[in-house]
């Protein structure tokens, strides 16, 4: 197993955090509930995190089967949320969900679907609100999408910055909005921009050079990302990164667990800043 941090490599690396930070990630599980996993690896993997948010959740048996794999090969007791209903095409859908740690983190509510009337996104995004320690704050999940071309990509990414606003202005006492999951674009893409530029200071917490997707032979894209303000999480200490649990077995892993990394972020949770 190794764990990708900007600029730094760390092999076999324990990840138990200190009691004041918590560990937040996302995870493309490809196809969970349709296709066979490896159940013992994606729980081991996901031990190291003590909040999940999944993308591409076929069915809800198929969540069921996780988190009780989790509670099997792990030495803690996990919950989970599911999305009420899946979204996509009339051929494809899938659900959004939640999977953590009961005795670390605390399920506030559901915050429901962007209510996505201009029809932008292929898959409304969909947020759900948690508390870890004095930290709490609201994770939204997208899985954008792939298309025919990038130009597809891109006006869905250009269009996130309406995602962000809708969540942050659902509850004026909430400023900790976090969206992350599959964008099938680097965050270093212009697409991105309005993000950016936006006042509340909006950046990636992931490095755009950690590659988050595995390919046949080698690592691919960096697709997976988590966004935040850096103005209103402030409880973001500046460490993120992926978990690659591939040992360059690249072609089998795609098959058995997924053909995308894990990505964290890791936040203080002796402080809220709202």
């Amino acid at each position: 197993m190794k764990f990708f941090y900007p600029y730094l490599l760390f092999f076999c690396l324990s990840i138990a955090s200190l009691a004041q930070e918590a560990y937040i990630a996302t995870f493309n599980v490809l196809k969970l509930g349709e296709s066979p996993k490896d159940f013992e690896t994606i729980a081991k993997t996901m031990n190291h995190f003590d909040l999940v948010g999944l993308e591409e959740v076929i069915t809800p048996e198929g969540l069921e089967r996780l988190v009780k794999s989790l509670n099997k090969y792990t030495n803690y007791t996990w919950d989970y949320h599911i999305s009420p209903f899946p979204v996509g095409t009339r051929k494809y859908k899938e659900y959004y969900a939640y999977v953590w740690k009961k005795d670390k983190v605390k399920f506030l509510a559901s915050e429901g679907f962007y209510p996505d009337k201009e029809k932008l996104f292929i898959r409304e995004p969909y947020g759900a609100s948690f508390q870890i320690g004095n930290f709490d704050f609201t994770l939204v999940l997208q899985h954008a999408v792939y298309g025919k071309s990038e130009t597809e990509r891109r006006a869905e990414a250009f269009h996130l910055i309406k995602v962000y606003r809708y969540f942050q202005d659902r509850d004026k006492k909430e400023n900790d909005i976090l969206i992350g999951g599959d964008f099938n674009l680097s965050a270093f893409d212009e697409a991105f921009s309005p993000l950016y530029e936006d006042k509340d200071q909006i950046i990636y917490g992931i490095d755009p050079n950690i590659k988050t997707t595995i390919g046949m032979k080698k690592m691919a894209n960096s697709y997976d990302n988590i966004f935040l303000s850096k103005i209103y999480t402030q409880e973001f200490t500046g460490k993120s990164g992926a978990v690659d649990f591939t040992n360059r077995d690249y072609k089998v892993m795609r098959n058995k667990v997924s053909d995308h990394l894990p990505v964290f972020i890791i936040v203080n949770v002796d402080r809220d800043d709202d």
